[in-house]
Order: C-alpha cells, then sequence, then structure tokens
C-alpha cells in the first residue's frame, strides 16, 4: 500500500513538471482509459519521463518498483521543477535517495534537491555473555544486555559543506537502568562534525570518528575532537590531530595520526600510524609511580603502527587480516587478525546472509579501543571467532558470534557469545 501510494503521488506532481499540455492519446495499450493512472500516465509519457517497456504496454495493473520509481524521480530532477512541484520532488528523493544513487545520481547532486536535514538511526539490542575460567576452579562471570537507539541526522548547508551527528540513549535492560555507567538513560551526543568536500579534499572538524580503515577497527573504534583532512578517491591519505578522552573519559591524550590507503573494491590494502600521550595510559592499566615499573618505556606515550588488508573474490569469498604494533610498549606491544568471511548481511535487503571465522590476537596495549563485538567486556586475549549474520526483512539486521581462547597475561580459558538484533530507519 505505501509503494502504491507513493507512486500516486509521484505521478500527480510529476504531472506538472515542464510543459502543461495535456496528453489526450493513451500510448500504452494495457492502461484503459477508465484506469486510475491513465491521466497520469499519458502526461509522463508526454512529458518523457517514463517510456514503458518498449513492447507498447506499461503493466500498469502491478506494483510499480522502487526502482522504476527512481528513475521517474531522475528524470523529473534534470527538469528543475520550482515551486510545489520542487517540494514534492524534496520528498520523494530523500524517500528514494538509495535507488537514486544505484542509478548513479550522485548523493553530491541529490543533496540539492533533498530535505536540508536527513534522518537515520538505529534501535540496537546487544546481548553479551563473558566467562572466564580462574585457575583453580573458580569461574568470573559478566554479562551486558542492553537496548540502545541512535539517531544520525544528516544537514546540508551548502554545496560544500554538511553537518553530521550521532546521539545515542542506552538502557540495560536486565537492571532497566540507563547504561552509561552512570546510572542514566539521557541522549548523549556521541560525535558532531561539519564535513567539508572540495573535489578529491575533505575536511572534518568537530568531535568525529577516527579514520578506522585500514585496520578494521584492530587498533580504534572511537571517537575523538580534532580535525582531519582527506585525499584521494581510490587512493587516498588521511591526516588527523586532536584530543582523545578514552574509553572511561579520563585523562584525555593528545593525539596525532595518518593513514595511507588504496582500495578498487577487489583489493584494499593501508597502513597507519597513531601516536597519543597522557597519564591515561598508566591509568589504563592501573599502574602508578610505585609499580617499580612501567608497561611503556615512555609511559605516557603510545607509537601505534597498523597495517591491514582485503581481497574479495568473485564467489563472495573475502580474505582478511590486520596487523598492529605499539613500539612503546615493554610486553604484549602487537596485536593480530587474520579470517575468511563468506557473503555478508546487507541491512537493506532481506534474504541477505554471511558467515566469517578469525583469529584474532587483541593486546590492550595496543588495541585501545577494539571495534569486535566478543571483545566488548574484556580485551587482551587470544582465540577463535566465529559469526553468522542475517537480514530476514528489509532494515532488520541479526548478529551471532561465539569466541574461545585464552587471556594473554593469565594464560585463563576464556569464552564470549555475543548476539545483535539491529532495526534501521
Amino acid at each position: 500500500m505505501k509503494k502504491q501510494l507513493t507512486a500516486v503521488l509521484a505521478a500527480a506532481f510529476v504531472m506538472g513538471v515542464g510543459s502543461t499540455t495535456f496528453a489526450a492519446a493513451n500510448p500504452f495499450s494495457d492502461v484503459p482509459q477508465g484506469h486510475w493512472a491513465y491521466n497520469s500516465v499519458s502526461k509522463l509519457a508526454a512529458e518523457g519521463v517514463i517510456e514503458g517497456y518498449g513492447d507498447g504496454t506499461y503493466r500498469g495493473d502491478r506494483n510499480i518498483t522502487r526502482y522504476e520509481m527512481a528513475q521517474m524521480i531522475a528524470k523529473a530532477m534534470a527538469k528543475n521543477p520550482t515551486g510545489a512541484n520542487k517540494a514534492e520532488l524534496d520528498r520523494l528523493a530523500a524517500e528514494f535517495r538509495d535507488e537514486l544513487d544505484a542509478l548513479g545520481v550522485r548523493v553530491a547532486e541529490l543533496e540539492k534537491y533533498a530535505d536540508k536535514v536527513v534522518w537515520h538511526g538505529e534501535l540496537r539490542y546487544r546481548y553479551i555473555k563473558d566467562r572466564e575460567n580462574i585457575k583453580g576452579g573458580g569461574k568470573n562471570k559478566e554479562s551486558l544486555n542492553r537496548v540502545e537507539l541512535r539517531f544520525m541526522p544528516t544537514a546540508t548547508v551548502n554545496d560544500h559543506w554538511k553537518l553530521k551527528a550521532r546521539m545515542d540513549a542506552r538502557v540495560n535492560m536486565d537492571k532497566d537502568a540507563g547504561g552509561w555507567g552512570d546510572g542514566t538513560s539521557d541522549f548523549r551526543l556521541r560525535y558532531g562534525y561539519a564535513e567539508g568536500t572540495y573535489g578529491k579534499f575533505q575536511i572534518n572538524v568537530g568531535r568525529l570518528p577516527f579514520y578506522t580503515n585500514v585496520d578494521d577497527g584492530l587498533v580504534m573504534d572511537d571517537f575523538f575532537s580534532g580535525g582531519q583532512i582527506i585525499y584521494g578517491d581510490k587512493f587516498k591519505i588521511a591526516l588527523m590531530a586532536g584530543r582523545w578522552g578514552g574509553t572511561n573519559d579520563i585523562d584525555p591524550s593528545d593525539y596525532q595520526g595518518g593513514e595511507i590507503s588504496y582500495d578498487n573494491s577487489k583489493l584494499y590494502v593501508g597502513v597507519g600510524y597513531h601516536h597519543f600521550s597522557s597519564d591515561y595510559f598508566k591509568a589504563l592499566h592501573g599502574l602508578t609511580a610505585e609499580d617499580g615499573k612501567a608497561v611503556y618505556k615512555d609511559s605516557k606515550a603510545a607509537n601505534v603502527w597498523t597495517i591491514g588488508a582485503r581481497y574479495n573474490f568473485d564467489m563472495g569469498l573475502k580474505i582478511r587480516g590486520a596487523y598492529a604494533s605499539n613500539t612503546k610498549a615493554k610486553e604484549n606491544k602487537r596485536s593480530w587478525t587474520a579470517g575468511l568471511a563468506y557473503k555478508g548481511a546487507d541491512k537493506k535487503h532481506a534474504g541477505t546472509w554471511g558467515i566469517s571465522a578469525d583469529y584474532r590476537y587483541v593486546s590492550d596495549y595496543v588495541s585501545l579501543a577494539p571495534t569486535f563485538d566478543t571483545y566488548t567486556l574484556s580485551t587482551h586475549k587470544k582465540g577463535v571467532d566465529i559469526g553468522v549474520d542475517w537480514t530476514p526483512i528489509d532494515n532488520t539486521y541479526i548478529a551471532l558470534n561465539y569466541f574461545w581462547g585464552k587471556k594473554l597475561d593469565t594464560k585463563e580459558k576464556t569464552k564470549t557469545f555475543f548476539a545483535r538484533a539491529s532495526w534501521f530507519f
């Protein structure tokens, strides 16, 4: 019903785009004069917005597809409508932005017609069960049972600049209380920044995500306050500088970093460097001046080098790996991961699915805020991570992961079960 209504609205507004001459002749044999779409189809055909299927038919008795609707919108956009027609086109362009992008209508061009502020979001449920076997027969168990709501608006300022943000609210289901550590479930600004695009240059300023594509999140999946410059298309260079507050919002660190990468859709390879400096790296491991030794040669700094690569085979198989080293660490100075993935769930397309298997060696001294879901409750461990994901219906995503291995420091066995369900809007 929604698609039919949208098609009717589109037909109604496109009737006013371009010439106002009514086409009395019916160009399609399967649209009788008494059909609800007769006038709209005749008008659209006269304007050249639709051309039917090449066999003298329009097939108006069946539901129109979103792809066909996007074709109509793309042609109507080229006519540069004004007034009420443009307002209606703005709403339709926002609704069909993904299909228009697939047709080659660049998102940057679409922003000129789409709503000034476009809202996206996600309702995410996560359940994590982490278990460690303590030497001597004991067990340590931790769990997370959380619902998180994310709002992600994008506002167009002009042809070059956009404003992007993400606001999150969390609730721990088992306690029926907020999930921010202080018991609150209020919305918090996770990031908010201005993005400027000038040809192949992109400038980001504000609180923004790390540029983490090099190592697939082995080192950092977090946000920092500062600036970032990215240049390139397939070959990219990125430079970043600012302040990072750490996962516990303590002892903010000065931060500078840079990355170089190449991506041609089949092969990806990249290298990066990240420097942090503050007392955070003492607090991270519970170190004090009286400990007699420091985890870091310079306990206030971390110099992390990273390299990563992926290759996508035609049959849907992907091979991937990443390596990172902290040259300031005296021990546990490396992290690495390697694995295989087959296909992968696409949140926009029902029925898509994927499986994966990775070996991970993740040290706290290198992986400061890794992205892996099975490391949410505790890090500093090594082992095998098996995962499956599935999109049962459009914009609904389900993932399951299971990790088993050992802690790097105590060699004790550890197991983690992870489940996630997300609804996107």
